[in-house]
């Protein structure tokens, strides 16, 4: 028998490293080839990790919510025959631990003496080493481990370097620490009451890094104006009668923002504040924004001007179901240069919508309600919807961001001229 070692694979992209979601193996389990070890997540998609062989998972390298990089140990496998982890390897990896270690580190001692840093020998000097040996500080600092699992210890008073690691090279788990605290017969800090610490992970990591980077970094502009959809909606309730799939706002938007787009081409752009570049685009790539169990995600509705609205309503469905059913890749999740955002009946009467980064404007769409307008003699029933428009005011003037939503809104308000041609700009 010999030990395996699956690395982190390069998936792609220029990815440098990936996010562990979660383990879809325990150790001890028996996992045949090809068979899903681990799901990781990039900024762009949510991947399954298969396993190149059949084999005993022996260790696991990381805990949810590490990173790991291209490269780096994710798992190992006992396998039939020789595996790829050759005694040469541990020996190479052992003498590395030896150049590193200080004077005063018993694990580092021991593992030397082992040749084997993945693998502990239970000693008594593991067991008890010398608290006079090294500062309980350096010690800790020096060990692997998760940051759930160093939190743990510090509020339960536990220095980890006392703690006897199982994990690949030397790795403090939160099982170690558990076994620690139980052969010390010490009870870890009580928890507060009414008091729950929930890392971020994955997707909602992904995007509150990015909403804290685009509402840092991007000086925002907010135009909200109310658009009278009545017509709109009595067309979409005709064509909903004859028609399948269902025609939401949501088609009559985009199409609105292809035309708009078409007479000012600087909203359907990029921005490059490193090297202060605006990047315009031909083709308009609507990204919608969609709600997902694990989190927000934009599925890219791309060449929309090529759509009707049927086909471009068939689309928003099929990215929207795959979105929450995880089945979403990397080309369905990247690539927008401009979004739409709606919260749908829950949307209140205006928002004020960040940025899509790098993008340089956005569009919100607000709840639909039907309000009493003064026609000029009466009030009349009206349906009406609010706008909520953000823009990039380092490139888009205010002047430019009210034209287009006031353009969006006659588009809107008079949904006959989204199916008549417009002149290419200059013509």
């Amino acid at each position: 028998m010999g030990e395996y070692a699956i690395k982190m694979p390069d998936i792609g992209e220029g990815i440098a490293e990936a996010e562990l979601i979660e383990w879809l193996v325990n150790v001890g389990d028996e996992v045949a080839t090809d068979a899903p070890l681990a799901e990781v997540t990039t900024d762009k998609a949510r991947v399954q990790i298969p396993s190149p062989v059949a084999g005993t998972v022996h260790s696991l390298g990381a805990e949810p919510g590490e990173f790991i990089a291209v490269g780096a140990e994710l798992i190992r496998l006992t396998v039939a025959g020789g595996g790829n982890v050759g005694p040469a390897a541990r020996t190479e990896e052992a003498d590395r631990t030896v150049a590193t270690a200080k004077p005063g580190d018993a694990r580092s001692e021991v593992s030397a003496k082992s040749g084997n840093p993945t693998k502990r020998e239970h000693s008594a000097e593991l067991e008890e080493p010398a608290q006079s040996a090294r500062p309980a500080i350096a010690a800790s600092a020096k060990v692997l481990a998760a940051p759930a699992v160093r939190g743990r210890a510090r509020d339960a008073g536990v220095d980890l370097g006392d703690v006897r690691a199982t994990g690949p090279e030397g790795r403090v788990t939160a099982a170690d620490l558990a076994a620690h605290l139980n052969r010390s017969g010490a009870a870890p800090a009580p928890a507060a009451e009414s008091v729950e610490d929930i890392q971020l992970m994955g997707i909602r990591r992904i995007t509150a890094k990015r909403m804290q980077q685009a509402w840092r970094e991007v000086p925002h502009i907010t135009i909200v104006e109310e658009v009278d959809v009545t017509e709109l909606e009595s067309l979409r309730t005709r064509l909903n009668s004859d028609h399948t799939p269902r025609v939401t706002v949501l088609p009559f938007v985009m199409r609105a923002i292809v035309a708009a787009v078409g007479e000012q081409p600087e909203f359907n752009a990029h921005f490059d504040d490193q090297t202060d570049t605006i990047r315009r685009y031909t083709p308009v790539h609507v990204g919608i924004a969609t709600q997902a169990p694990d989190g927000l995600k934009v599925p890219v509705i791309r060449d929309a001007g090529a759509l009707d609205l049927w086909e471009a309503a068939a689309r928003i469905e099929e990215l929207s179901a795959a979105v929450r059913d995880g089945r979403a890749g990397r080309e369905e999740l990247s690539g927008s240069t401009i979004t739409v955002t709606s919260l749908g009946k829950l949307g209140a009467i205006a928002t004020t919508p960040i940025i899509n980064r790098p993008e340089v404007a956005i569009v919100g769409v607000n709840r639909m309600a039907v309000r009493p307008m003064w026609n000029g003699s009466e009030f009349v029933p009206r349906t009406m919807m609010n706008l909520s428009s953000s823009f990039d005011h380092r490139v888009i003037d205010g002047w430019a961001a009210a034209r287009f939503v006031a353009r969006l809104k006659e588009l809107l308000e008079m949904p006959a001229l989204l199916f008549i041609p417009t002149k290419p700009q200059g013509a």
